[in-house]
């Protein structure tokens, strides 16, 4: 059995500036050529739930498994990982280059608080699917006692 490396984490909060990431956006929404090299490309995600579990399914085509990770906490799953360039055809002109290549990062908040000890992920044929139990409500009596 393979394993996918998972971190549990507090906080995931995120990098860079309100700010830069909407230019990041303006930039790749006129051209994917216009990507700033520290986050290169966003994998296509997916975020169900049932009553019981959420379910994230990312396609990430080309990235090797080693070269992907993980971190969780109950309100927010971070994806990040590199998918490796395929060196350019020698003496070769390109008509179109669309496929992105480098590092990647996703943080992706959940709809409902998740129990992180019942989380499972998988990994084949450049699908990650990412399998997570809901926390289980519950209510408490507390007792009020005189001043």
């Amino acid at each position: 059995m393979d394993i996918i490396k998972i971190r549990f984490s507090s906080d995931l909060g995120e990098s860079g500036s309100e700010f830069e990431k909407n230019i990041k956006e303006m930039f790749h929404s006129i051209s994917p050529m216009f990507t700033f090299s520290e986050h290169s490309w966003k994998p296509m995600m997916d975020i169900y739930e049932t009553p019981d579990e959420i379910f994230i399914l990312a396609e990430m085509a080309g990235v090797d498994k080693k070269d992907l990770e993980l971190e969780i906490n109950t309100k927010a799953v971070k994806i990040y990982g590199n998918r490796s360039g395929i060196p350019p055809v020698a003496n070769a002109r390109y008509c179109l280059a669309e496929i992105q290549h480098g590092p990647f990062d996703r943080i992706l908040f959940l709809p409902s608080p998740i129990d992180t000890e019942r989380v499972t992920a998988t990994y084949t044929n450049g699908l990650l699917k990412i399998r997570m139990a809901k926390q289980k409500n519950t209510t408490q009596s507390i007792p009020i006692q005189d001043g």
